[in-house]
């Protein structure tokens, strides 16, 4: 039987419910607002298709004036990139794209300047060897404008050979393979999100935000441990590959930025994806379970292929080792905590969002946070949840 919270429980504004086994997560909740920089959040967690915990607290900016709602969303960062591999893996599934096909068979244009060698698999494991875009016509703010992205990305030649290293295309990977949807199916991310994965499953996660849902947004507030997402005067050598792929971000405070219009309504399936910790966790316990509601996004088949290992590497431009999927990251606990099982796999937002799925307890895990995290991992508070929730299976 779910148990409701009792609004005043926590000496914060707390609100939603939890299967009475499950009540240590809600403590676990709690205490991220005692001893951690906790501002607004929510978790939820779904086991064997049933909501077992959806809690959501605190408040949406650092005013403090207005509480985090049922319904409030909040841009989850790289948690993106998780729900684009399993959109993108639709296609594989359904026989759209083939996974060792060229990228250049299904956009032409992108073969330019030695990239015809570059696979389907490889936009999706991160080692295309685009990681950055080097064109130095490019303006800062360019981020923000989607086909100038594409142009400069068909005529970016590889930094290495494509397929031998590892190398995180920290927003290149929406855009390559944003496009390659576009050429096969005629939608961008966003709207085949919406329509083959959000809307069936009643989740309430956007890449490119109307404008009509800002009403319910929580801001962003970075930590100073996310410096190097807009600083472009660090002279260490080993920042070098951070910085250039981060020179197309707008000049000026970071935070302005992604709490801006153009950056909540651009499609940037890499990192403008926004909602909430029941969205997220609803997505990933559809493919957890095989199936959510009578809803199923991938084949048994699918599943497996976009959750085997395809490498284990040091990867260049964070300088850390991750176990990589097909667009999913697998269970990588120096990096991306989810849990016991090395099976489980998903993916963090920078600053602490975080979303997965764990087949072998059929389980699918969403948080969602507004103020970051002073790492790049997903941290102590969702590892302090995570932790809570598997103890209490």
């Amino acid at each position: 039987m779910l148990q409701r919270i009792e609004d005043d429980e926590a000496g914060f504004p707390l609100h939603g419910s939890y299967h009475e086994d499950f009540r240590r997560v809600v403590d676990a909740f709690i205490e991220n607002y005692r001893v951690e920089d906790e501002v607004g959040s929510a978790v939820s967690v779904v086991v064997d298709g049933e909501t077992v915990v959806d809690v959501w607290g605190g408040w949406t900016d650092r005013t403090r004036e207005r509480e985090w709602e049922r319904d409030t969303i909040v841009c989850m960062m790289s948690v993106a990139k998780g729900i684009t591999a399993i959109a993108f893996n639709q296609l594989l599934d359904r026989g759209i794209v083939e996974l060792d096909a060229p990228v250049a068979e299904y956009w032409p244009e992108f073969a330019r300047n030695g990239k015809g060698g570059v696979l389907i698999r490889h936009l999706l494991d991160h080692t295309a060897g685009i990681p950055v875009l080097t064109n130095e016509t490019l303006w800062p703010g360019a981020v923000n404008d989607r086909d100038a992205m594409v142009e400069a990305l068909e005529q970016q030649e590889p930094l290495w050979e494509p397929g031998t290293v590892a190398a995180y295309h920290v927003h290149n990977q929406g855009w390559l393979l944003g496009e390659v949807m576009k050429r096969t199916t005629g939608r961008l991310v966003g709207p085949w999100l919406r329509e083959e994965i959000a809307e069936p499953l009643g989740a309430d996660y956007w890449i490119g935000l109307p404008e009509s849902e800002f009403d319910r947004v929580a801001r962003l507030m970075p930590s100073d441990g996310l410096r190097l997402m807009n600083s472009k005067d660090s002279e260490r050598p080993e920042d070098a590959l951070r910085k250039q792929a981060f020179a197309q971000n707008p000049e000026g405070p970071w935070e302005d930025w992604v709490n801006s219009t153009a950056f909540r309504t651009t499609e940037l399936p890499s990192g403008s994806g926004h909602g909430n910790a029941r969205a997220v966790a609803r997505i990933y316990a559809a493919v957890a379970g095989g199936e959510l509601d009578g809803v199923r996004l991938l084949s048994e088949e699918a599943i497996d292929r976009m959750t085997t290992m395809q490498h284990y590497q040091y990867e260049k431009l964070q300088d850390r080792h991750y176990r990589q999927g097909l667009g999913v990251l697998l269970n990588s606990p120096d990096a991306v905590y989810m849990g016991p099982h090395a099976e489980a796999f998903g993916h963090h937002g920078i600053g602490g969002s975080i979303g997965f799925a764990d087949r072998a307890e059929r389980l699918g895990f969403g948080y969602s946070i507004n103020k970051m995290h002073a790492v790049g991992t997903n941290g102590p508070r969702a590892a302090r949840l995570i932790d809570a929730t598997f103890a209490s299976l």
